[in-house]
């Protein structure tokens, strides 16, 4: 099978090479699937330019985009389960959360559905009545979007969604490890009455797939979610061309902890809000920042329910959390936590991979508590993307916010205190772009969602996550014109 979308074809790649991918749970092998080169790229960059230039998609009544999309999200409904087991099977993520995926991609591009045809621009007063003046939202043109491994559809649809309401076409490069949910979106997409050309998808590695999206000067837009070192050099690739760049580059996200917190809830949330998915989310709350007087008791109940957590494939009915993605990637949380101990943290659990034959073949690591971590260190510094929690501690409110705010990302946080009052404050001093209170980890698809600081540039979601596919423009009209006679030159 041909595994490439370009032109409203499925084509092979190029290179014809192909890539074998591997369940994290056991490693069996999922399926083979197309292994692109530059060229492949540059072929889908060319389609999507002449599906924008000379296709239909862009001069499309958005009302009739949006209707589109609601017929995507109906279709994504109908294949739920097939969607959720694909994704499952590429990301080693129990098939539960995977259900609970869809069901939030199909929200998503309804929400977009819905929003696309409710813009209808602004008229400007010109303090004239001989002139008229209105600002128009139009697409931006080609758009490079490349999603990450973790959540792949959900990533894939936090851009196509408003790519498409806004007009644009695009070329789509998932991670290379998980390519499949992709490859079923886009014949639903074909399905649903999107034009050739509007949508075009291609596999294969960043470096040699996804680096013509970020430096061609055919691509008006690159949108990118994945790790910090990557989103640097597409922004600098992008420079070249000062292409529009929307970023979203993870977190250290702090849970901040007050002793006057329902205990039960905090720690329930603070559990779920690190080993979700074994703390393979952006915005998981993997720095734990409770206050002095709660930590003995707070922390050693977390250590109590980490180690109860049992680990299993997506269709283990026992599992509550699932695999990391690949042996490369446990490689990277081994080495953090070693060098997180090696810098004074004490390891109160997890630490290593669990013992059994059933874990043998996958990517499995513990639930980890790393305590008396201290500001500055490795360990509360950079990201683990992994199933490991840092514990820092709190004096009073400000001490809170300062410890919560000393990171150079700023992507999510959370609060939790009894007191409506603090809460608010300390959420409003948050330099962090969600914050929760009481709670951590939901998000709404009219909710804007992005990071401060260097969490990435741009937001996705919400009103402000179309207008980052649009670009503005101000049309003005003189309603009686005559020669202005600036010039003496002028006939009377």
């Amino acid at each position: 099978m041909a595994d490439f979308f370009i032109g409203g074809r499925w084509v092979a790649s190029t290179s014809g090479r192909r890539r074998q991918i591997h369940c994290p749970a056991d490693g069996s092998p999922v399926a083979e699937v197309d292994e692109g080169a530059a060229e492949d790229t540059i072929a889908a960059i060319a389609a999507a330019r002449e599906a924008f230039d000379n296709g239909p998609w862009p001069a499309t009544a958005a009302s009739e985009r949006g209707d589109l999309l609601l017929r995507v999200a109906g279709l994504l409904e109908r294949d739920l389960a097939a969607f959720a087991r694909a994704e499952s099977l590429d990301t080693g993520k129990r098939l539960v959360e995977s259900e609970l995926d869809m069901a939030d991609i199909a929200a998503c591009f309804r929400y977009f559905g819905k929003l696309a045809g409710q813009d209808a621009g602004r008229v400007v007063d010109t303090g004239s009545p001989d002139a008229f003046s209105r600002i128009v939202h139009e697409p931006v043109g080609v758009c490079g979007l490349i999603t990450p491994w973790n959540y792949p559809l959900l990533q894939t649809a936090w851009k196509v969604a408003p790519a498409l309401a806004a007009g644009n076409t695009f070329v789509l490069k998932p991670s290379e490890l998980t390519p499949h949910t992709s490859i079923l979106l886009m014949g639903l997409l074909a399905e649903a009455g999107l034009p050739r050309g509007a949508a075009n998808l291609v596999l294969g590695a960043g470096p040699e797939v996804g680096a013509p999206l970020s430096e061609h000067p055919d691509v008006d837009l690159v949108s990118f979610t994945g790790g910090l070192a990557t989103g640097r050099r597409i922004a600098a690739a992008a420079a070249a061309t000062v292409k529009k760049v929307a970023l979203e580059l993870g977190g250290k996200n702090p849970n901040v902890v007050f002793a006057d917190a329902d205990f039960e809830t905090a720690v329930d949330y603070a559990v779920t809000a690190v080993f979700l998915h074994s703390g393979q989310v952006c915005s998981a709350g993997t720095r734990l920042i409770v206050q002095e007087e709660l930590h003995d008791r707070f922390v050693d109940e977390i250590v109590r329910r980490a180690e109860l957590i049992r680990l299993g494939g997506p269709f283990d009915p026992k599992a509550e959390t699932g695999p990391l993605i690949s042996a490369e990637h446990r490689e990277k949380v081994e080495a953090y936590v070693a060098t997180s101990i090696e810098e004074g943290a004490v390891l109160r659990t997890g630490g290593g991979r669990p013992s059994g034959a059933e874990f043998d073949s996958g990517h499995y690591y513990l639930p980890t508590v790393l305590d008396g971590v201290r500001q500055g260190s490795h360990a509360v510094t950079e990201e683990s993307f992994g199933p490991v929690l840092t514990v820092e501690t709190f004096t009073d409110e400000d001490d809170a916010v300062r410890i919560a705010n000393d990171t150079f990302y700023g992507l999510a946080g959370g609060v939790f205190t009894d007191d409506a009052s603090k809460a608010q404050r300390v959420a409003n001093r948050l330099r962090h772009g969600t914050v929760w209170i009481n709670d951590f980890h939901p998000y709404l698809p009219q909710a804007e969602w992005g990071g401060f600081k260097q969490s990435g540039v741009g937001r996705e979601l919400g009103p402000t996550g179309l207008a980052e596919y649009q670009e503005a423009k101000h049309i003005y009209q003189n309603l009686r014109p005559e020669p202005p006679r600036w010039f003496s030159g002028t006939p009377e």
